[in-house]
């Protein structure tokens, strides 16, 4: 079966080791299949739903493209374009968000949930920007979406929005309705301080995530410190409910392997934290420090990542524009 794969991550800057395991890496996994197309889009217009600085923006924009690139994402391969250097992407959002209706946007909880308590002071970019998501999915004829369990529901938006204009404009499978691909593993990492809190740039503690630019020093050191529980290594048959940071770094380890999660708890049975805290330092250096190195290396060249988005840019450009002028012709424009 045919795949064409859409993904897209915000420039938001220090991008860590959640983000890799939680979809890059799975991005390059999918890159390397049969029959299978991917887009992969550096989100800069859902970075200004909230405040930014713009000097800050640029620079974010090419840093998540070195990382994308220093992961394996290559741009032969694969599309890699910022979002704002195509037009589709606002025009696509306009059309779309006169077929959809605020009931579906009033359950987004997501929204909820960043706004906060004072909602009517947050930008109704944040609101609606679950249609900008729709528009950059639909535009490329995406069958098939990798999202976490915090964007499912804008995807399921994103298919309710094209079965609507489907009917609306009796144009049946033209926008076709795209499938999720959840990573069934380690597709949520949490923080090192706090195993009920996912990995975020935001946490106020460096201590709390592994950056992708960390360096060798910084990665044993947050690992030292990361938290744990006074028990032993957890046996195979022992449940990890009651026990989510040391469910979480050894969710950590198993990613980095690609294996399952019974095996690394067999690798460590009856050993204690301080012999798994090294092996998983190592496998940490082993893993991130080339990726972090490469990031830094492609920063130092910023007409190369600049010419990279924008051959990415012409080709996704060449792709989105048709979508939209069909979509024009159909809406009587």
């Amino acid at each position: 079966m045919y795949k064409k794969i859409f993904s897209g991550v915000q420039p938001s800057g220090n991008l860590h080791l959640g983000n890799y395991l939680g979809a890059i890496k799975n991005f390059v996994t999918l890159q390397n299949e049969p029959k299978t197309d991917c887009v992969f889009c550096v989100v800069d217009l859902h970075a200004i739903t909230v405040k930014h600085d713009p000097a800050k923006l640029k620079n974010n924009i090419r840093e998540t493209t070195a990382t994308f690139i220093a992961c394996g994402i290559d741009p032969k391969k694969s599309i890699i374009f910022n979002q704002s250097s195509v037009s589709a992407h606002s025009e696509g959002a306009w059309i779309l968000s006169c077929v959809s209706r605020m009931g579906w946007l009033n359950r987004m909880t997501q929204f909820k949930e960043k706004a906060g308590k004072d909602k009517e002071k947050a930008s109704i970019g944040l609101y609606s920007y679950p249609i900008l998501m729709a528009a950059d999915i639909l535009l490329y004829d995406a069958t098939h979406v990798p999202v976490g369990n915090d964007q499912k529901q804008h995807l399921e938006l994103c298919r309710d929005i094209a079965q609507k204009f489907n009917n609306d404009f009796k144009a049946p499978d033209f926008l076709k309705v795209p499938e999720p691909l959840i990573q069934k593993q380690f597709s949520r990492i949490m923080s090192l301080k706090d195993g009920l809190k996912k990995m975020s740039k935001s946490d106020p503690s460096d201590l709390s995530r592994i950056n992708l630019t960390d360096d060798k020093d910084e990665i044993i050191n947050k690992i030292k410190k990361a938290k744990t529980d006074p028990l032993k290594m957890p046996e195979i048959e022992d449940t990890l409910e009651k026990r989510p940071e040391v469910e979480n770094l050894l969710g950590i380890y198993s990613s980095l392997l690609n294996q399952d999660l019974d095996k690394s708890k067999k690798e460590f049975k009856g050993k204690n934290f301080s012999e798994f805290k090294d092996r998983l330092s190592d496998l940490l250096i082993e893993k991130i420090l080339p990726i972090s190195k490469e990031i830094k290396r492609l920063l130092n060249d910023k007409k190369h990542l600049d010419n990279i988005l924008l051959e990415g840019s012409v080709k996704a450009e060449t792709i989105s524009s048709k979508k939209i002028a069909k979509i024009k012709e159909l809406m009587g424009f």
